[in-house]
């Protein structure tokens, strides 16, 4: 049922914390779950969770404990009303998602809000991130969007216009919407080890947190820490000598985050975090301080490497909390060393140290060599982030704030986001081989670095040593002592502005460093190298090392730039060359400089750059605008540019590429080259290598895309490779085109960018809000004209009722939804007075007009977003105190409206039926109770027009089906329409009866709809189909044909797709039936054969039902169904080819196919199971039913149970056979009982007293069967222990079915059940009379077919033969053939004879089978049958002495030639048991013709031996007989022969005239 009425109950407690069970009588609470408190006591309640509401019911008071946290929190804390109403919301549904944890930490920030002990700047804070925590989870949870203003504030939406609420709105929107894109990325799948993130993350950092650094050097110190080998910038630490950082306030704040880790350096093997120590001071610490030493070098000290493999690769805890030790491994000193280098490209950290280079050091650390340290080392902390920076620093912000180092990567990330400038170009200094000229032992070379403008000047503050240091305009190298060969691998980075770039040079400076400081005043620059940063045609240095020409000359000049900048920078010999430290002269040489010959010098430099590019090709598209001769050939030349230099410069790739396709709008010339462009740039794209830059394009377009009018130029392109194509033309563009398809249609979308049509509804309900009643009555009196006052009335309620359809907002804008329900409410509302006022008199009343508001009403009242009962209190609470039940003003005014049309309601009928009954379906109980009555106005409107109310009771009928299966309605609906309806029907006489009919076929249609609609959906079909039926049976009764076709075929979808193709058969039976042979045009159906005649119809029918019943193994069936179409054929339509068909031509639906699969297809009689379903808490088309189920062949009574109660988890199964009493009838609960009946065969005239194959009684016996029983044994009277036969009683109990089965359901109800008591006697002779009729089929078999096995006929003789078993004939004579017995029971006379007479017919019996046992034995087992003729002897002799001699006679069944024997006795399922008729069923039939032949037997109760069968010859088949045997294939259907006396299974009652006139004989 519904909720009754629109009261609400009061917020209830909340449990705030979760509460385990720890005692018997605790309740377990989880957050947010609201209980019902019934006592309080001393801090503890007795009560009940509302959402387990029986576990009050016979377990006492529960307790539980905790504070009781109902809503009395502070008025002037809104936001922690919210946070309390948001937690009840998500408590019901948290489980879907995992925001328990979220729960949680709410729930903490809660308390810190209601302490009111954080400071302002906190509270603010807090304020954001509990907004945002709820404003996440409502999204995630598909929960309301909440619109806030700048101070986190709900906004009110009274105090707020509605345009600015609903920018409020969408920038809401927009910042969930990225803030989910953030999560879903962070939450990509990570590899093996890494949890919920993943390497197809694109970008991953290593959080690092120094946390001392202890080592004995005495001056200062420069710590630079970098990853090995991924290359990052190093993280630059300036450390005092006093032991402390030289910035005081980054004291316990030294932390770094390393980003742009792709998924590829995750995967390397080992990653080292390696820090170079740097000493800064006097050239050698042994020196004393006797003289005056040069101060200011940078020395190498020593070496910290630790293995952060186990961390990156999440195999070990990555905690920010917990602290690594790394020692120090610290330089030998040794100053004369040389080392030989290492390459550059494998992004060593950049300083090597004095006399033990950096590769040394490092392959010591992995082998795992010992460092003596002595204490001496770092404490660091590390953690990997996941997720590009802005979300690293939203997800963690305690680690990542603004006093965090940025570490980025000496290159570009795996993806470059649209927006992420960056300009960095990073300059290596490799290495140098230096003369020592006229000094006697090697210099001691310092590098200084600057960067230079074309004067010369040097520009300041570009150079950057690392992360977390300031930039400088000079950087000065380590200093090695007396080494000719200088290696330096020292990174820094060169941040020029990209408009200076052009301008800009690198010059590098060489000084020979003395340790005397006088000495090292005196010396001057010996040489000077220089490059410029960009090259002759635009582009930027190559990356790659480069050789540099090292010049001489006066230091002044050295720093001349006029003088040096037309000289040549690079040496161009070949690598092998470079490396050797040769030098050579330059031509061209100014006399004031020189080359310096013998000496070398090389540096390594990398770009990475969003904006300058090193590709000439690409620079020349990229500034097309300054050469546009030169657009045409760069368009083409972009197809050859590196796919990784287009990837790096997407976003101003593709700027430049809609730029030219803009600017040149008035031409075509460049439109295909464009297009190309764009093909080739997408396909790049899709490449694996680039896969992860699809997030990219999806971010340009959706972000940054801005060429309005660029569909028009894609979609001509794209149109002219079509047609080309289309034309037989080549056209090599095509295919690339139809890869990158996807990306160029969202570009043609996107391109148009209208304004929102949300922007103008928002902008409509801001006028609508600021109109007044005076305001919409002095613009509907602005109208010249009622016509045009009507056009506008018009217009407006087809606008209003097309917006509330689409709904223009998204489906969680709730306020934004009300908002303008409220404002289009009001307009409605005006506008009705409208109509009222100008349009309802005779003269003026406009039909169309009043039908749109109507509908326009209805819709607005049935709207989603008005449904109440679908939300949670929380948010019904919400929307009620703010705009109360908008459906109910509406309901009042459609009603309002509706009576006040007067006479012309009978124009609305039956148009309005539908709208209205879907508004009275609204689940609002005053609504309902306010709006049916409008439903008896309908019918007595029509009533005084016409004398009848059928149009409305057709139309509401057929709406009714559509509306509940679709979900509208329930119990309650169905109790007020009742009592509604009859109240007014009986305060009127003349609808008193007819209303009451009404009433009652309404009620009864809504049942069955709302016990169909219960159970349609349900995994197990079963029930559907029962429902099915039901309905179907429901419109047969109250001649509504076209319904009735729809649920048939509704059954016929069930059963076959549940392979139940005999009972689908049986159901299109049903639809053919209705059908004639006329040309008539069918009924239109579900059944989607687009066929013009009934004739045609029908046909096409039965041969699917042909089909069905051949799957079904129905051949019986389905050969009637082939004679009605022969006949059809063959006399009516004259059709041979189709009749050939059928009687066994080339076709596949053939009679004779059908015969031979009778007898040889192997066919297992299926079993029957009685179910009944007591107790209340079952539905009512089941509650205290029993029901007879047909089960599947081979089908197990334990899995049919199985099956049976899946859709009852919580129903009990009876273990007893015996019908329950009323304590189980009447229970609430759920009470099942099984068991397994044999069919009851009714008695066949034809089949009696014939020798016919036991596939064709088989099929008979456990087919068409309408009655069915349950034999249960009982005892009773003085138990003899020699003899159980004197007093074994059977009950046995018979149910009737409401039709045979099979039929169009697999079970029936039982409608009557008879319940008889078998004596012992009639027990005897009923297994007797099985025992020689199981003889008497074995020996049918074996002589109709010789090759059956021998073992089954052995096992059956040998045990009734066997004197072992004979004891049977001896038990049966002890009980019943004994004097006293006759004595005492002289009623049994008769069937004391009748047991003789079976005891003797088996002697024969007997006789034969062991003839044919001795003709088929082996011989093996010849002294096995020889035994078995003894003991025959021996029976026979005995048998025929007391009872007498019987002998029968094979016969020959009529026209087979097959012998066989006759039954000579009556066969009968029980002496006591009565056959009775079964009624015929809508949709079956009884059994079809079997083969004529004369009944042969002996009065069961006659002593005399029975007269001999005689073999019947077969006659001469005359015309008559061929006569005969075509009209028994005659259609009662097709043709209008006379019928033939004999009915098929096939062939049903006639239906209702109405239905099937063409049924009745002419």
């Amino acid at each position: 049922g519904s909720r009754q009425g629109s009261q609400l109950p009061a917020p209830l407690p909340t449990a705030v914390w979760n509460f385990p069970r720890t005692k018997e009588h605790h309740l377990p609470l989880q957050i947010g779950e609201m209980v019902h408190i019934l006592q309080a006591s001393e801090g503890w309640y007795c009560g009940y969770s509302l959402r387990n509401r029986a576990a009050r019911v016979g377990e006492g008071l529960l307790g539980f404990a905790g504070r009781r946290d109902t809503n009395v929190v502070p008025s002037d804390m809104p936001m922690v009303q919210e946070i309390t109403t948001t937690l009840r919301e998500w408590a019901t549904i948290w489980k879907q998602l995992y925001v328990k944890r979220m729960m949680q930490e709410l729930m903490e920030q809660r308390s810190q809000l209601l302490s009111g002990t954080l400071p302002k700047d906190q509270l603010l804070r807090l304020r954001k991130e509990v907004t945002g925590k709820m404003d996440y989870g409502n999204k995630i949870l598909t929960l309301d969007l909440v619109v806030r203003d700048e101070d986190e504030n709900i906004l009110d939406p009274d105090r707020t216009s509605v345009i600015s609420l609903f920018q409020a709105h969408r920038r809401a929107a927009q910042t969930l919407s990225q803030r989910i894109q953030e999560e879903t990325v962070r939450l990509l799948p990570r590899a093996p080890g890494h949890g919920t993130h993943g390497a197809a993350s694109p970008s991953h950092n290593l959080y690092l947190c120094v946390r001392n650094f202890v080592c004995h050097i005495g001056e200062e110190a420069q710590l630079f820490m970098a990853l090995y080998d991924p290359g990052d910038e190093n993280y630059v630490i300036r450390w005092a000598s006093t032991g402390v950082p030289q910035d005081i306030e980054l004291l316990n704040n030294l932390k770094v985050v390393f980003t742009d880790l792709g998924s590829t350096d995750l995967k390397r093997e080992r990653l080292f975090l390696v820090c170079q120590i740097i000493r800064v001071g006097r050239m050698d610490l042994r020196d004393s301080h006797s003289r005056k030493l040069s101060t200011g070098l940078r020395r190498p000290f020593g070496i910290s490497v630790m293995d952060i493999t186990d961390i990156t690769k999440g195999t070990c805890d990555s905690d920010e909390d917990k602290q690594h030790f790394i020692p120090v491994h610290l330089c030998q000193g040794t100053r004369g060393a040389r080392t030989k280098g290492f390459s550059p490209e494998r992004g060593f950290p950049r300083v090597a140290a004095d006399g033990d280079f950096l590769h040394n050091m490092i392959r010591k650390a992995v082998e795992g060599k010992d460092i003596n340290h002595k204490g001496q080392g770092l404490w660091v902390s590390l953690k990997v982030l996941w997720g590009d920076l802005s979300q690293v620093k939203k997800d963690h912000p305690h680690l990542v704030d603004r006093s965090t180092a940025v570490a980025r990567k000496l290159g570009y990330p795996e993806v470059i986001m649209p927006g992420d400038v960056r300009n960095d170009i990073y300059l290596t200094l490799v290495q140098g081989e230096f003369d020592k000229g006229s000094k006697k032992t090697q210099k001691n070379v310092e590098v200084t670095v600057c960067v230079c403008d074309e004067a010369g000047n040097v520009v300041q503050n570009v150079i950057h040593a690392g992360a977390g240091d300031s930039p400088s305009s000079h950087y000065r190298s380590v200093v090695y002592y007396q080494q000719r060969h200088q290696r330096w691998m020292e990174t820094l980075k060169i941040a020029v502005p990209i408009e200076d770039v052009h301008r800009t040079h690198l010059r590098f400076t060489f000084r020979h460093r003395s340790s005397s400081d006088s000495k090292d005043r005196s010396e001057r620059i010996f040489s000077m190298a220089f490059v410029r940063l960009m090259r002759p045609d635009g582009t930027t240095l190559r990356d790659g090392e480069h050789d540099l020409v090292l010049y001489k000359g006066d230091s002044k000049k050295l720093e001349d730039a006029s003088a040096y900048l037309s000289l040549p920078s690079e040496r161009n010999l070949p690598e092998s060359k470079l490396l050797s430290g040769s030098s050579f002269r330059v031509s061209g040489a100014t006399a004031a400089l020189a080359v310096s010959s013998r000496d070398s010098f090389q540096i390594s430099t990398l770009v990475c750059s969003t904006k300058l590019t090193q590709n000439v090709n690409l620079l020349g598209l990229l500034k097309w605008r300054s050469k546009p001769s030169l657009l045409c050939g760069n368009l083409q030349k972009l197809m050859n540019v590196d796919g990784g230099e287009v990837i790096k410069f997407l976003q101003d790739t593709l700027d430049a590429l809609f730029s030219i396709m803009m600017e040149h709008s008035d031409t075509d010339v460049y439109d295909t080259l464009v297009f190309d462009a764009l093909v080739f740039i997408v396909r790049l794209v899709a490449d694996r290598k680039f896969q992860h830059f699809n997030t990219v394009l999806e971010a340009y377009i959706r972000q940054h895309f801005s060429a309005t009018l660029a569909y028009k130029k894609l979609l001509s392109v794209l149109t002219q490779y079509v047609e080309q194509a289309g034309r037989g033309e080549p056209c090599e563009s095509l295919p690339r085109t139809f890869k990158a398809l996807e990306y160029i249609f969202k570009f043609i979308v996107r391109s148009p960018a209208p304004v929102p049509q949300s922007h103008y509804v928002a902008c409509m309900a801001t006028i609508l809000s600021q109109m007044d009643k005076d305001h919409y009555s002095t613009y509907i009196q602005a109208f010249s004209s009622r016509p045009e006052l009507m056009d506008f009335l018009m217009e407006t309620f087809i606008l209003f009722k097309d917006l509330i359809g689409k709904t223009v907002y998204p489906g969680d804008w709730v306020v934004m939804n009300m908002v303008q329900n409220r404002e289009f409410l009001r307009a409605i509302n005006h506008f009705a007075t409208t109509l009222t006022e100008m349009f309802l008199s005779n003269s003026d009343f406009e039909l169309q007009l009043w039908n749109n508001y109507f509908h326009l009403a209805v819709a607005f009242l049935t709207q989603d977003s008005l449904q109440l009962e679908n939300f949670s209190p929380a948010k019904r609470n919400s929307i009620l105190a703010k705009y109360g039940d908008m459906r109910a003003t509406i309901g009042a005014s459609i009603r309002d409206m509706w009576y006040s049309l007067g006479q012309r309601k009978i124009e609305f009928i039956p148009g309005m039926v539908g709208p209205i009954l879907e508004m009275t379906l609204v689940p609002e109980l005053e609504l309902r109770k306010s709006t049916i009555p409008i439903f008896f106005d309908m019918m007595l409107c029509e009533h005084r027009l016409t004398g009848s109310f059928s149009r409305f009771e057709d139309e509401i009928l057929r709406r009714l089906d559509s509306e509940v299966e679709g979900g509208r309605g329930d119990e309650q609906y169905m109790q007020l329409f009742k009592s509604i309806l009859l109240s007014c029907c009986q305060s009127h006489p003349e609808l008193a009866k007819p209303g009451e009919d009404f009433v009652r076929l309404v009620s009864e249609l809504l049942e069955r709809l709302l016990d169909y609609r219960a159970v349609m959906n349900d995994e197990n079909k079963t029930y559907s189909m029962s429902c099915t039926v039901n309905l179907l049976n429901f419109y047969k009764e109250i001649d509504r044909q076209a319904m009735y076709i729809r649920y048939l075929y509704k059954l016929k979808d069930l059963h076959i797709s549940y392979e139940n193709y005999t009972e689908g058969a049986y159901t299109l039976l049903l639809h053919a039936r209705l059908l004639t042979e006329s040309n008539a045009a069918p009924v239109p159906g579900p059944h989607g054969l687009h066929l013009h005649t009934q004739r045609q119809l029908k046909e096409a029918l039965y041969n699917q039902i042909i089909e069905y019943f051949d799957q079904g193994k129905m051949w019986e069936e389905a050969i009637h169904i082939c004679k009605e179409l022969a006949e059809q054929y063959e006399s009516h339509v004259f059709d041979y080819e189709m009749l050939s068909d059928i009687l066994g031509g080339m076709g596949g639906l053939q009679e004779a196919k059908f015969y031979e699969k009778i007898l040889k297809v192997l066919r297992p009689s299926p079993d029957y199971f009685a179910v009944g379903y007591y107790g209340q808490g079952f539905p009512t088309f089941l509650r205290n039913k029993i029901f007879i189920y047909r089960g599947k062949e081979y089908e197990r009574r334990e899995d049919f149970e199985m099956q049976l109660l899946s859709p009852f988890p919580n129903a009990e199964k009876l273990k007893s056979t015996s019908p329950p009493g009323q304590d189980i009838t009447d229970s609430p609960g759920q009470y099942i009982q099984c068991f397994t009946v044999q069919p009851a065969e009714e008695a066949k005239v034809r089949l009696k007293g014939r020798s016919i194959p036991e596939q064709i009684t088989n099929f008979y016996k456990a087919n068409h069967v309408q009655r069915f029983s349950y034999s249960r044994p009982f005892k009773r009277g003085p138990s003899d222990p020699d003899n159980e036969f004197a007093n074994m009683w059977i009950e046995r109990t018979t149910f009737r079915t409401a039709y045979p089965l099979p039929g169009i359901l697999r079970w029936f109800v039982v409608t009557s059940t008879d319940t008889i008591i078998i004596s012992p006697l009639e027990n005897a002779i009923e297994t007797m009379m099985k025992t020689n009729e199981k003889i008497m089929s074995e020996i049918n078999r074996h002589q109709n077919d010789p090759s059956l096995p021998i073992n089954p006929l052995s096992m059956l003789l040998n045990g009734i033969v066997d004197p072992a078993v004979m004891g049977g004939f001896t038990n049966y004579e002890k009980a019943f053939f004994q004097e006293l017995y006759m004595q005492e029971h002289p009623e049994d006379a008769g069937k004391i004879e009748k047991l003789k007479d079976l005891i003797a017919w088996q002697i024969p019996l007997l006789a034969e089978g062991i003839r044919i046992h001795g003709q088929k034995v082996t011989e093996d087992l010849r002294p096995f049958h020889e035994r078995m003729e003894q003991c025959f002897e021996q029976l026979r002799a005995k048998v025929e002495a007391q009872y007498g001699v019987r002998e029968m006679v094979s016969a020959t069944t009529l026209g087979t030639g097959r012998q066989g024997w006759a039954v000579p006795w009556t066969s009968q399922q029980g002496a006591a048991a009565a056959p009775s008729d079964a009624p015929a069923a809508p949709w079956h039939s009884p059994a079809p013709p079997s083969p004529a032949a004369p009944h042969l037997s002996q009065s069961p109760h006659s002593t005399e031996p029975p007269p001999t069968p005689k073999p019947a010859r077969r006659p001469s088949e005359s015309a008559e007989h061929r006569s005969d045997r075509r009209e028994s294939r005659a259609s009662a259907i097709f043709g209008s022969r006379r019928q033939d006396a004999r009915q098929s299974v096939s062939e049903l009652p006639e239906p209702k005239v109405m239905l099937s006139t063409a049924l009745e004989p002419p």
